[in-house]
């Protein structure tokens, strides 16, 4: 039997059960076949899916290419970066009026200098569904460059090397890699990361010679711990070439003289279990940020480069209670600490020499700040970026011996509509369940009074220790204009309150991040923000996850929810070791091959708790070539939601055919996708122009 919903039909997958059996508890997959990617029941029946969802949405198309118009109006198209120096050279990324892509640019010593065009992607992405420019790595002489590229949204990028004063591409290509290179200063060697074609798992770090084929490059480093991914990049006093090696839990760097590419690496300080660093060099030290001896919220030490092994750390910033050591920014006079108090942005100034020490000034409690592009040491510019739900995003040249401020730009918000005025944000608390206290910054227009009518969109993330700070989107504009409020909720499993809030919203304790969600909506339906048939939820990937808990713990709080390549099958995939980045999981959702995480697991994971009840509206999205999630997750979802959901609700589910889990690569297409998610929440709330 086939479910109508307003009078359609809905596609139905087929059922083929198969049987699951784990630690002795056995689990009926009845949609396990669709992950057969070359199937072509399996592309019929996503193919079937999106001609519902046609069907389904024909009635706002008129909308969605309104609200398409309407955002891309706001948009300067022929915008273009604030330039930054390197080695000689201005920077620039700049779009032209009508292009999808990026050009990018640089000028010599002076911004007055002639234009060399590096890339013009719009040329380059021509007969592409899909075309992401990625890496861009300059040699030290500034003759040539090294960039990678994607056709698939796979994150499965090939290598190439142009020659700056020829325009020549070199022959040689390096398939299957991350996407960054790095240059030793001898101009000829360039060191890379290498992908497993299975799992997508960075394993490998390569040096290439150029001039030579890639089958001849020399392997330099194989990170055999199917937990761990590696990297490489260097120095910002270009002094090093860096292998970093990471898990969840666990770091490990080592080092090597960019003079000496065919030195032997050595080890800073080799992997201890639960040991997490990073290292920056100045002058004869290196300076590092850890969590070692219980450092929650880390601190900054420093060890000479001659013997920089653990035993000889010594403390330059302690551990905090209250601070989260986030990151520093090295330059010739001053150490720039990047650190968060109270879920709040905080940058700290201090000069080596102990003369000067203090925090940029911002005033607002819900912004967002952070560091720039930095990459010239010997500067008294520090570079940051400003912006908050209400204020369009400055970037920032301050001026650390003088202090003066100087706003290079500001996003222009066009069609001369937007005013700062006319917006309230703030930040208000929620009580969870256990007492815990909830932030969430919300955002709406000033006029707008709390009489439990207004429609909410809340929106989080909630895992990987992520922080979602309160960030400005002209996008947005297009909601809060037509009478929603727009609220983050900051859950535990983001790192918004220090790193026992991420802490406490991970493995066993994974839960609290579902529950705070919840407690939130119930505090605004509470507060008569809003009510539950004006509550609407949203969030992407793990926070597509987090849609799936929801959907199923609470249903009744929502008109509508979207879910964006949503990660909802989590126990198949977290068994499942030659899915991608399944195994570099485990210290986040634990490993299930253990019965007390499978059954944790199990208790929590969306497909394996739906049930027969009413859900709420709901549009789920995914992208076919997605490398994070993979495409099956939702598609089982949806198909199982179909078979035992119990209302007329819509259910609507998309595959991008074309893409992955970011996404259109085009900056225009990508905003028909955000098109299509605001009107069907403006739908259902009965907004049609």
């Amino acid at each position: 039997m086939k479910v109508i919903e307003n009078e359609r039909i809905a596609p139905r997958a087929r059922k083929v059960p198969v049987e699951l059996e784990k630690h002795g508890d056995i689990r009926i997959d009845n949609y396990f076949w669709l992950r057969e990617r070359e199937n072509p029941e399996v592309l019929d029946y996503l193919t079937q899916e999106n001609l519902y969802n046609e069907q389904m949405t024909a009635h706002t198309k008129e909308l969605q290419e309104n609200l398409f118009q309407e955002v891309k109006g706001r948009i300067k198209e022929d915008d273009s970066s604030v330039p930054y120096k390197l080695n000689g050279y201005w920077y620039i990324t700049r779009f032209e009026k009508g292009k999808d892509y990026p050009i990018y640019s640089r000028k010599k010593e002076s911004l007055d200098a002639p234009e060399e065009i590096l890339f013009d992607v719009n040329k380059m992405a021509k007969g592409h569904d899909y075309y992401k420019l990625s890496g861009l790595s300059v040699s030290p002489n500034n003759k040539l460059i090294s960039y990678a590229v994607d056709t698939v949204s796979r994150r499965k990028y090939t290598l190439y090397i142009k020659n700056l004063e020829t325009g020549e591409v070199y022959s040689e290509k390096i398939r299957n890699t991350t996407g960054g290179a790095t240059w030793a200063n001898d101009n000829k060697t360039l060191f890379y990361a290498r992908k497993d074609e299975e799992t997508l798992r960075s394993n490998k770090i390569f040096k290439h010679r150029l001039g030579t084929k890639a089958k001849d490059d020399e392997l330099v480093y194989l990170e055999e711990d199917e937990t761990f991914h590696t990297y490489v990049y260097n120095s910002k006093s270009k002094r090093y070439i860096i292998i970093g090696s990471d898990s969840t839990l666990t770091s490990e760097y080592r080092v090597l003289s960019a003079d000496d590419p065919h030195g032997e690496f050595k080890v800073i300080q080799p992997r201890i279990r639960g040991l997490e660093y990073s290292i920056a060099h100045y002058r004869e030290c290196f300076y590092i940020l850890t969590n070692k001896d219980g450092a929650t919220n880390f601190k900054l030490m420093k060890a000479p480069v001659y013997n920089p092994s653990i035993e000889n750390w010594e403390e330059v910033i302690p551990h905090r209670e209250e601070v989260l050591l986030e990151d520093i920014d090295l330059f010739r006079d001053y150490l720039v600490v990047s650190e968060r108090s109270n879920g709040l942005n905080k940058i700290h100034i201090r000069r080596w020499d102990g003369t000067d020490s203090y925090f940029l000034p911002f005033e607002n409690e819900t912004y967002t700040a952070f560091t720039g592009t930095n990459p010239d040491f010997d500067t008294e510019i520090l570079r940051y970026t400003y912006n908050s739900l209400i204020t369009p995003t400055q970037v920032v040249d301050f001026n650390m011996r003088t202090r003066e401020k100087d706003v290079k730009k500001e996003l222009e918000v066009l069609g001369g509509k937007f005013k700062k005025e006319n917006y309230v944000s703030d930040r208000i608390w929620a009580t969870a369940q256990d007492g815990t206290k909830i932030p969430m910054t919300l955002v709406h227009r000033k006029e707008l009074k709390r009489d439990g009518t207004n429609p909410v969109l809340q929106y989080a993330y909630g895992s990987y220790g992520s922080t979602i700070d309160p960030y400005f989107s002209n996008v947005r504009l297009s909601l809060l204009d037509r009478g929603f409020i727009f609220v983050i909720a900051h859950v535990r499993g983001g790192e918004y309150l220090g790193r026992q809030w991420y802490e406490d919203g991970k493995l066993l304790k994974k839960k609290n991040t579902f529950t705070d969600f919840i407690d939130c909506t119930l505090h605004l339906i509470k507060e008569n923000y809003t009510s539950a048939d004006h509550m609407y939820a949203s969030g992407g990937s793990a926070g597509g996850l987090l849609m799936g808990v929801v959907a199923n713990m609470a249903p009744q709080l929502y008109k509508g929810i979207i879910a964006s390549v949503p990660f909802v099958d989590v126990v198949t995939t977290m068994l499942d070791e030659t899915i991608p980045l399944t195994t570099g999981e485990y210290d986040e959702w634990g490993n299930p091959n253990d019965p007390v995480f499978y059954h944790y697991m199990k208790s929590y994971s969306p497909y394996d708790n739906v049930v027969a009840q009413d859900y709420p509206n709901m549009l789920v999205t995914t992208g076919l070539h997605d490398s994070q999630v993979q495409y099956w997750e939702p598609a089982k979802w949806v198909a199982k939601l179909r078979e035992l959901k119990t209302d007329n609700n819509i259910l609507l589910f998309h595959t991008n055919m074309d893409a992955g889990h970011g996404g259109a690569s085009g900056r225009f297409e990508a905003l028909r996708e955000v098109a299509e998610e605001y009107a069907f929440l403006l739908d259902l709330e009965g907004i049609h122009e």
